[in-house]
This record gives C-alpha cells, sequence and structure tokens, in this order.
C-alpha cells in the first residue's frame, strides 16, 4: 500500500505562508477591525501595498465611514450567532491609477472566537468587477440597498436588515430604478447583477 505525501514521514511541511500569500483570492487576517496581514491578491484587488494595509483599519477599505460603522453592527451578532457571514458588497480601491474606485467585492469572514466577533479573524474577498461592474454613482445607503437587493429581499427585509423603515428603502430602490435605468424591480436587480 502507497502511503500518501502528506503523511509520509520523512515529506517537507507545506509551506503555509507561501500557500497564503499565493493564494487564488485575497485574503486578511484581522484583530479588533484592523488588518494584522494581507496576501498579495488582496493587494492586488485593493490598488495597495502591504505597508499601506497593515496596522490600517477596515475603514480604509471602504467606500465611506458610515458603511464601515454599519456594516460591522450588522455582521457582529451574525458572526457571534454562526461564527462566519459572506456578503457582496461595493468595496473601495486604495491606491493607484484607480484609486478611489468603487467595486463590488464577494466578501466571507469566520471569527475565530464566536463569543468576540471582531477580536481575530480570518477574511476573503474576491473581486465582481468583471462579472458585475457599479455603473452609476450611488450613496452609502444606495449601495447597501442594492446588496440586499441582489440578495433577493423585499423592501421590507432590507428595511429590517439595514434598520430602515420600508417606505426609506422603497425610497432608496426608486432611486436605484430611476440611475439604472430599470422599470422593473427585476430589470433592476438584473443590472445590478451585472446583465443587460
Amino acid at each position: 500500500m502507497d502511503i500518501p505525501p502528506r503523511a509520509r514521514p520523512d515529506a517537507a511541511l507545506p509551506d503555509y505562508r507561501l500557500a497564503f500569500q499565493l493564494a487564488p483570492v485575497g485574503l486578511i487576517l484581522s484583530r479588533e477591525r484592523h488588518i494584522v496581514d494581507c496576501n498579495e491578491r488582496v493587494c492586488a484587488m485593493f490598488g495597495a501595498t502591504p505597508q499601506q494595509l497593515i496596522g490600517q483599519s477596515f475603514r480604509i477599505l471602504y467606500p465611506s465611514a458610515d458603511e464601515y460603522e454599519r456594516t460591522g453592527a450588522r455582521i457582529a451578532p451574525i458572526l457571534n450567532r454562526d461564527g462566519v457571514y459572506a456578503d457582496n458588497r461595493v468595496m473601495k480601491r486604495v491606491d493607484g491609477a484607480r484609486a478611489g474606485e468603487t467595486f463590488w467585492c464577494h466578501v466571507t469572514g469566520r471569527a475565530i472566537d464566536r463569543s468576540a466577533p471582531h477580536a481575530a479573524g480570518i477574511w476573503t474577498f474576491e473581486d465582481l468587477s468583471a462579472q458585475r461592474p457599479v455603473t452609476a454613482v450611488l450613496t452609502p445607503r444606495e449601495r447597501e440597498v442594492a446588496a440586499q437587493l441582489t440578495r433577493g429581499l423585499t423592501s421590507k427585509e432590507i428595511g429590517r436588515e439595514l434598520g430602515m423603515s420600508h417606505r426609506t428603502a422603497e425610497v432608496h430602490r426608486a432611486r436605484l430604478m430611476r440611475k439604472y435605468q430599470a422599470s422593473t424591480a427585476a430589470e433592476l436587480v438584473q443590472k445590478l447583477m451585472g446583465g443587460l
């Protein structure tokens, strides 16, 4: 019987640091919503160097301070309950020729300790801009409502999720429909998802 290479006593241990750096998705290790370490893919995605990101608050990756604060408040109870969280959201490039540009990003995180969800975590980032470009100038709340619409939520559900009335969610949805020149909610979602 052949022993798999990993099980052989003489096999070298994997180089986890190299695996972290070369992972095909962006990876960030965090502590209290600050970047402790990040890989090459994160740097390329956000247009920044490790020196520009390590030690910084996650705030640097958000289009606005309000979105950073509201997202942190929204995900903490979910991380506390489940230990993991995932969503699609609009993020911001940090430096370089595309500094300040917003883009859709799939973010997944895991709390090291559920009882202290922001104390330490592991986060992945996947740039969705090739399939889902941001084609309109949106306010912070419009970006948040757009993210919830792409999840298939109703105005009432969006209101509960974002801590606003369903009527306010409807106002933001109507503004998004005008900006994306969509005649129906389904057409708006399709345009937000990169279709049409």
